[in-house]
């Protein structure tokens, strides 16, 4: 079944958005300049990986671009990138705290979502997916150190905010 006849068009955009500001809110947990480029790339390729990881979830190859037309693929990420900035600027987000707050309730919507929609499965490995995204991010760059030197692997922030994000989601996973 199609996720248009299982879900709105505001869930699909919710279910596809939510992995990406999960990741925007980790890379933005403790800033580190260069690092946050790391962490924001982290971002990008494990939302893209959930395509190869979970390629018999409907839900998230559904809510992915498609990467087998360049084009259209590229087409379908700019506009979700319109709608995102959008709906952060209709919610008034102005600062890294504001989007952590908004992610949070994004993530518990989510979560009720898919345990009204979803199967097992597919509820389970979406969230695991979105963990994936968090951990990968907090893990790309170090914080706290000069020049890649010194510094911890993952601060405290980004433990707290990883630890938040799971509440949220429903699960269970902790940041190794």
């Amino acid at each position: 079944m199609s996720l248009e006849k299982r879900f709105t068009e505001d869930e699909i955009f919710l279910l596809a958005n939510t992995p990406s500001q999960i990741g925007a809110v980790m890379a933005f947990a403790e800033g580190s300049g260069l690092g946050t480029i790391k962490e924001m790339m982290a971002n990008s390729k494990t939302v893209i990986a959930g395509i190869k990881k979970y390629p018999d979830n409907e839900i998230i190859i559904g809510v992915l671009p498609q990467v087998g037309d360049f084009k259209e693929a590229m087409s379908q990420a700019k506009a979700m990138r319109s709608k995102s900035i959008a709906k952060l600027e209709e919610r008034k987000i102005q600062s890294s705290e504001q989007l952590h707050d908004a992610i949070l309730k994004d993530c518990v919507s989510v979560a009720m979502i898919l345990d009204q929609k979803a199967t097992a499965q597919e509820a389970d490995e979406y969230k695991q997916w979105a963990m994936e995204v968090a951990e990968n991010v907090a893990k790309a760059a170090k914080e706290g150190g000069i020049l890649g030197f010194g510094g911890t692997q993952v601060s405290d922030v980004e433990k707290d905010a990883f630890a938040q994000i799971a509440a949220a989601l429903g699960t269970t996973t902790n940041l190794v």
